[in-house]
């Protein structure tokens, strides 16, 4: 159908020109979402039929927060290699954006610290998720051991934005123990942090995970913090009223019965 049929059909302007182009009216994205939701309705029954009849084609619509990109992609590997035929597609965003695509159902399965509370969900703890503080492999307290919070009390840190689960952890540890930092810089990017930390910026309060290869080649250090490493999980979630097609409940057999030997090749350890 012609957007002009289109238009006809609804008896509103769903359209209107713009130079070049055409910009949609408020009832113009109302059809479109309206058209979206439908597409993904049918997605879900063409897998469903798919299902009953043994098949195993469809599409997997995976999310996870930033800082399981660093492992989320060996994961992905070991599904695709039992199920080659599967679709993989991957949205990687800070906590808050994935709790999003949870709210707005766009997506099928996350990898995502805690649990969120704004949304039911199905989870399932998979991988401990350990947190440090780290600093420049030069810096005068990568020596030290037993380093109390007070200590750090006149270092700058670099610190996530807000949104993100690696922010909202640090200022609920920093809060119960009663310390109050200094921001030194914000950032959306693990990597830009790890690079500022690097360049003696500041100290950085951060996922194990996303550090092992600067580590490793000595330009970063994680400072020996009394009550650290924070140990947190790492869990495989999807929405409570999530109903599993074919391709999901293979990924959260995986990610569940045989997780030990998938998390083999990756720098995390099963639960």
């Amino acid at each position: 159908m012609q957007l002009k049929e289109l238009e006809g059909s609804c008896g509103v302007t769903l359209y209107e020109r713009s130079g070049r182009g055409i910009q949609l009216t408020t009832a113009g994205e109302t059809v479109l979402n309206t058209a979206n939701a439908i597409l993904d309705t049918l997605r879900n029954t063409q897998e469903a039929l798919d299902g009953m009849i043994g098949l195993k084609t469809g599409v997997l619509k995976f999310a996870t927060v930033s800082t399981a990109k660093y492992f989320a992609p060996s994961i992905l590997s070991a599904f695709r290699s039992k199920h080659p035929e599967i679709n993989v597609q991957l949205v990687v965003g800070n906590r808050q954006e994935v709790i999003d695509l949870l709210n707005k159902n766009t997506c099928d399965l996350v990898i995502m610290g805690t649990p969120p509370i704004e949304v039911e969900t199905k989870a399932i703890k998979f991988a401990i998720h350990p947190q440090v503080i780290i600093a420049a492999q030069d810096h005068p307290l990568s020596k030290e051991k037993d380093i109390s919070l007070k200590a750090l009390r006149k270092e700058g840190f670099v610190i996530r934005e807000m949104g993100s689960g690696t922010r909202a952890i640090m200022e609920r540890y920093f809060s119960d123990n009663k310390f109050d930092y200094q921001t030194a810089m914000e950032a959306s990017s693990n990597e830009t942090i790890k690079q500022a930390v690097i360049a003696g910026m500041g100290l950085s309060f951060n996922s194990k995970h996303t550090i092992a290869l600067k580590i490793a080649a000595k330009r970063l250090s994680i400072l020996d913090i009394k009550g650290m490493p924070l140990v947190r999980a790492w869990h495989a979630i999807c929405r409570e009223d999530k109903i599993f097609f074919s391709s999901r409940p293979g990924f959260f057999q995986l990610s569940n019965l045989k997780r030990r030997n998938v998390l083999k090749k990756t720098p995390i350890h099963p639960v």
